[in-house]
């Protein structure tokens, strides 16, 4: 068989049980409950452009190299120093959230004699990253501490550094990590590295919209932490929050970092325009929280069972692929836009759309979901 038939023949049995992906057309007659722009910023982008023109207007719109070999570093620096100052740290630019967690992951993980342990819905980014450093890695059971303890108990000797790796906010379930638990266990067992993928957090949780470390006054105890720009921040890129000398290490092993030509420098003034709003839009947060706690109960409400979620990310669960399929579509008719998601991304039998909450979305944006919810059902 050529390659085309072979192709063709999978697609065909993708096809076949509702796991067929398609890039989504957009719809401006919809009501958007998919995209990660948990602050509304994107939506204001035309509030902050006389802004952004006078301060950086004349950033160039390519850096035409990597960042070992770029020319022109100055926004790269400043972005880097006002982040790196709101975490108390240095941070380092990278092109993506993906490219973030592959690069530091696999660097980090090759390191002699490293054990790692990731919880078990980790990101596909972290996954790729510990299969590219051909070293030996654990998962451990979502959210269970115990199984941590067992995997840590029966695979670290003395002395060994053992690196844990979890998210605040899971992305298909909105559910949080049990990170002060984490942190307890590092002070039991001072080997342990914390990295933590802040992706969902940024922006969303903390005082200054630093994430869930800083919300539950955990900053100074995460070893690493991951921020990307193109969810809450309204940008693209990603960057990590470590010590100097972790930071120092990755420019020198981790590959998306060497071997990729970096951000255009004015995708990164863009960046560091929005992490400046972000930091005093408590009155964001507060409204999504409120938004968030409104269509979770109302979500309860609807299926009779207590949602895990405790964020802007809520799951309906539905147990079928089809039957999301079918169901998402529905909402579109009504004017809704809710996406579902399948299996690989998602346990076989756990398919679901995922209800995507933004600061923008009003009130009777709300009600008009949940009530549509209530009718398909």
């Amino acid at each position: 068989m050529s390659i085309e038939e072979i192709i063709a023949g999978r697609l065909d049995k993708l096809q076949e049980a509702g796991c067929l992906r398609r890039i989504p057309q957009p719809d401006a007659d919809c009501i958007d409950f998919t995209s990660n722009d948990y602050l509304g910023l994107a939506k204001r982008r035309a509030e902050f452009s006389e802004e952004f023109a006078d301060t950086f207007g004349r950033a160039d719109f390519t850096s035409s190299a990597s960042r070992l070999l770029a020319q022109h570093q100055d926004i790269y620096t400043e972005f880097e120093l006002f982040t790196g100052a709101l975490y108390d740290r240095k941070a380092l630019l990278f092109n993506s959230g993906y490219h973030a967690n592959v690069g530091a992951v696999s660097s980090l993980a090759s390191l002699p004699g490293a054990l790692v342990i990731a919880d078990k819905l980790i990101h596909a980014s972290i996954i790729d990253g510990l299969r590219l450093s051909g070293a030996r890695f654990h998962r451990f059971p979502h959210n269970d501490m115990k199984a941590l303890e067992r995997i840590i108990e029966r695979n670290a000797s003395d002395g060994q550094p053992v690196i844990v790796i979890a998210e605040s906010i899971y992305s298909m379930d909105g559910d949080l990590a049990p990170l002060q638990e984490l942190v307890n266990l590092k002070h039991r067992r001072p080997e342990i590295f914390l990295y933590l993928d802040e992706a969902h957090a940024l922006g969303v949780m903390g005082k200054r919209g630093l994430g869930l470390a800083e919300e539950l006054g955990l900053l100074p105890e995460i070893d690493l932490i991951v921020g990307t720009l193109g969810k809450a921040l309204a940008s693209s890129g990603a960057f990590i929050a470590a010590s100097e000398s972790i930071c120092n290490f990755l420019i020198n092993s981790a590959r998306s970092f060497i071997f990729s030509t970096c951000l255009p420098p004015a995708s990164a003034a863009w960046s560091l325009l929005m992490m400046k709003k972000m930091v005093d839009m408590q009155s964001e947060r507060d409204r999504l929280r409120n938004l968030a706690e409104r269509t979770r109960k109302g979500l309860e409400s609807i299926t009779s069972e207590e949602s895990e979620s405790r964020s802007q990310i809520l799951p309906f669960m539905v147990g079928d692929a089809e039957k999301a399929v079918m169901l998402s579509e529905a909402l579109r008719r009504k004017g809704l836009n809710v996406l579902p998601i399948r299996h690989p991304t998602v346990p076989a039998g756990t398919e679901r759309l995922r209800i995507s909450l933004s600061a923008s979305h009003s009130e009777s944006d709300i009600e008009r979901l949940l009530q549509a919810l209530t009718e398909l059902k």
